[in-house]
């Protein structure tokens, strides 16, 4: 049996002879290129890759409801919120990829979250369809993207509060999750496809992932000057040569 000791040692003189400890002289420029072995993937506005487009309406409509726009802030469409679920239904959050879904399933309190068969995918697509059919039938023939503002409220709020309930899906816990997934996407990072142009960072003052903002960390109540920045970076930080 080889000791370990000179199994070090022999591992060391192996890497010794190996390209691994071969020096690089370097000259002017030290040599660098953003991402080199991570990039971000970065998803675009684009066909639906999730919704159908029916779903796809009633989830635009849904997101300026929930964030609805101001003078000066877009709302949760035109934010690119309903971009930002399609994509995370379409991925490994829509299938409860990495969930225990074997149950039992037994309706427990808020505070136990979920308790449903259901992955995301599927409860998303219940739930839209549940709601339109309820417009259909209760508010004259119309699906939900096509009621006023006022009366697109009112639907939600009364899911809200219990008061209105689908056949195939729990409209509570419909609703709950919209709750939850539409400031996700109105806030995270745009190469996820929601917070288009950092307006929801631009909104509140987040920096983004600025290298370095400790300056104005405790500077409380003043708005913070600069531009934020995504993973992606920005253009203007890449290097040019002379």
């Amino acid at each position: 049996m080889m000791h370990r000791r000179k199994f070090l040692l022999s591992t060391a003189i192996w890497l010794a002879g190996t390209s691994l400890t071969r020096a690089t002289v370097i000259h002017d420029e030290i040599p660098w290129v953003p991402f080199p072995s991570s990039a971000p993937e970065i998803e675009r506005p684009g066909p639906w890759q999730f919704f159908t487009a029916d779903e796809a309406r009633a989830m635009e409509a849904i997101v300026d409801r929930i964030i609805p726009p101001d003078p000066e802030t877009p709302g949760g469409k035109d934010a690119g919120c309903a971009v930002f679920i399609d994509r995370q239904l379409k991925g490994p959050y829509g299938s409860a990829e990495g969930l225990y879904m074997l149950g039992p399933f037994i309706k427990g309190t808020k505070q136990q979250g979920p308790q449903s068969p259901l992955t995301p995918a599927e409860l998303y697509r219940k739930g839209l369809a549940a709601l339109d059919k309820y417009c259909r039938e209760n508010r004259g023939g119309k699906v939900f993207a096509e009621l006023s503002s006022d009366k697109q409220d009112d639907v939600l709020k009364q899911i809200e509060a219990g008061k209105i309930k689908f056949d195939d899906v729990d409209a509570e816990g419909f609703f709950g999750a919209l709750l939850q997934i539409v400031p996700e996407g109105f806030f995270s990072d745009p190469i996820h496809g929601g917070n288009r142009d950092m307006v929801g960072w631009k909104m509140i003052g987040f920096p983004g992932i600025r290298y370095d903002y400790r300056d104005w960390v405790n500077r409380h109540n003043e708005r913070y000057p600069y531009p934020p920045v995504s993973i992606a970076g920005r253009s203007d930080w890449t290097p040019r040569k002379s």
